[in-house]
């Protein structure tokens, strides 16, 4: 198991770690910063460092059910024990933070004004998009939800971030804004709390405050089937 850094600093762009496991060119950290892909959202790309050496680590995952992270670093010289320095590639994870947090905010608002749950997503450094359960691809309705989650965003709302048991998480109105539900084997969940705005179960990385989000921008909107709308979005500046 690898100790989650990022779940609970968002904002470390450097740690020092032990390697505690070797499979080939994929290395296996006693702790990590490096968020690994998955809930629609890239894996964390940057550099491990050992004694002046440098390895590039090109992709970062995780096994289902499993804390186990997995760093690809190609052509390594790295040994079990080892103690290395760990560096984000910090441009590329600040950018995903804010359009994650971004695309919670505009959720919520779209579940408010027409119930709308999703059912698919893929945050991107420079273009995200996100399915909802749209019936009518109304494009006024997606206009006025970008409206409001600027204006939400603009607020400065300070985000809280905790844990919860499941049990107890889950008799949150709308803490599950996904088609499908979470799996029972989770026990305790992350929680990420916009105060007033959003409440969910969610594992990745997160700016503190609304305002670092920018504006969110909407690029376009596509019918991808029954009852199904595809959103375009991304932030600037």
């Amino acid at each position: 198991m690898s100790r989650l850094l990022y779940m609970d600093d968002s904002y470390l762009r450097e740690f020092e770690a032990t390697v505690t496991g070797i499979d080939g060119d994929l290395v296996v950290l006693n702790q990590t910063a490096f968020h690994p892909r998955g809930g629609g959202l890239p894996s964390d790309t940057g550099v491990l460092e050992r004694g002046g050496e440098k390895w590039r680590v090109v992709e970062v995952f995780k096994e289902k059910n499993s804390d186990t992270v997995y760093h690809r670093v190609p052509s390594h010289g790295l040994k079990i024990g080892d103690k290395v320095r760990g560096m984000l590639d910090w441009d590329k994870r600040y950018r995903v933070m804010r359009m994650h947090t971004g695309l919670h905010i505009l959720i919520a608002v779209l579940n408010r004004m027409a119930g709308v749950l999703v059912t698919g997503n893929q945050v991107k450094p420079n273009r995200s998009r996100v399915d909802v359960n749209l019936e009518k691809p109304d494009r006024r309705l997606v206009e006025e939800a970008f409206e409001e989650a600027n204006r939400i965003v603009a607020r400065g709302i300070d985000l809280k971030i905790y844990y919860l048991p499941r049990e107890k998480a889950m008799e949150i109105p709308g803490i599950v804004k996904l088609a499908k539900a979470l799996p029972p084997s989770i026990d305790v969940l992350r929680i990420v709390e916009i105060p007033g705005v959003d409440i969910q179960a969610d594992g990745g990385p997160h700016v503190a405050n609304t305002r670092e989000v920018g504006r969110l921008v909407f690029l376009k909107l596509e019918n991808k089937g029954r009852n199904n709308r595809r959103i375009h979005f991304t932030v600037e500046p």
